[in-house]
């Protein structure tokens, strides 16, 4: 723990763009760019698949396989790809590695919390004279908003702990920490940028949570 002290009271390690606060804000927003983008294909492909009565066995099952691929595999078939097309090393190749690894999460929620909307309340719905749109967005959406929600906050809590992969491929996050402590055998470097990346996952989380209970005030009263 003293070694850890050390490196925080350090005011070099405050400073620049390898300096704590660089090196944190950059975690955080390659980890924002890939949930929001991830959320912004996942969610509306589960809402339309989930009102589809063929092919979702085998867009649930392609998910599935993406969610067991390692995310160190990941990375390196994403490198190349990030090579050839110009885009480089750092911010990108790791980027589009934890798009890909925020998927199937947002998809299995988003998918399974539609899914799970009772077919009674929709049909009701229908009832009272509202069209399929009124119906998605004033019933099904805020119905399955708690699961929805669930999904982001898997999604971020995953990106912000994998990110770390991205020193790999020069990325400059709390990773960065990690790799070079290690590589320098500086313990107090290393611990010092795990220690920041469960503190940034659990910021994360606490803001998610609190975001949640404001979205769906109907689950905590009482």
């Amino acid at each position: 723990m003293g070694e850890v002290i050390d490196f925080l009271t350090t005011a070099q390690n405050w400073s620049g763009r390898s300096g704590i606060p660089a090196r944190t804000a950059s975690h955080l927003w390659l980890s924002i760019v890939a949930v929001a983008v991830a959320s912004a294909v996942a969610i509306p492909f589960a809402t339309w698949m989930s009102h589809r009565h063929r092919g979702t066995a085998l867009a649930v099952a392609l998910v599935n396989i993406g969610r067991a691929i390692p995310s160190f595999a990941l990375l390196a078939l994403v490198l190349p790809v990030s090579i050839r097309f110009g885009l480089g090393l750092g911010f990108w190749p790791t980027a589009v590695a934890m798009i890909a690894l925020a998927l199937p999460p947002l998809f299995i929620t988003t998918f399974t919390g539609m899914r799970s909307v009772p077919p009674e309340v929709i049909d009701a719905a229908a009832g009272m004279g509202l069209n399929a749109r009124q119906r998605l967005r004033q019933v099904e959406v805020p119905l399955a908003l708690p699961q929805i929600l669930t999904g982001v906050r898997i999604a971020t809590m995953q990106v912000i702990a994998t990110a770390t992969l991205g020193a790999l491929v020069a990325f400059s996050g709390l990773g960065s920490f990690i790799e070079e402590g290690r590589a320098s055998f500086d313990r107090g470097k290393y611990l010092t940028g795990a220690l920041l990346v469960i503190l940034l996952a659990l910021a994360a989380q606490s803001a998610l949570l609190a975001v949640e209970r404001r979205a769906t005030p109907w689950r905590h009263q009482g």
